[in-house]
């Protein structure tokens, strides 16, 4: 499943704040265009590996400065999803 976490992160690595936005919708979280800026360029500085625990916390902290401690939440349910079955 190696691939699978490179593409996933990769894609997660190099998402813009206009990408973040579209894929926000259908799993409703509530972001607006300049928390979805700043994620993004946070996500673009770091390449972090989401599928690695303390990189995700680390990651969510930022997030919840950013957007707020619900917002990260609901991100990180998000990731959860992503990397259960790795």
């Amino acid at each position: 499943m190696k691939i699978f976490e490179n593409i996933v992160n990769h894609k997660i690595n190099n998402i813009t704040g206009e990408e973040l936005m579209k894929y926000a919708e259908p799993f409703k979280l509530d972001i607006n265009k300049s928390q979805a800026e700043k994620i993004a360029k946070y996500l673009r500085s770091k390449k972090v590996n989401i599928f690695n625990d303390q990189e995700r916390v680390i990651l969510i902290k930022e997030i919840a400065k950013v957007a707020g401690p619900e917002t990260a939440k609901e991100v990180n349910k998000l990731f959860v999803l992503f990397t259960k079955d790795k």
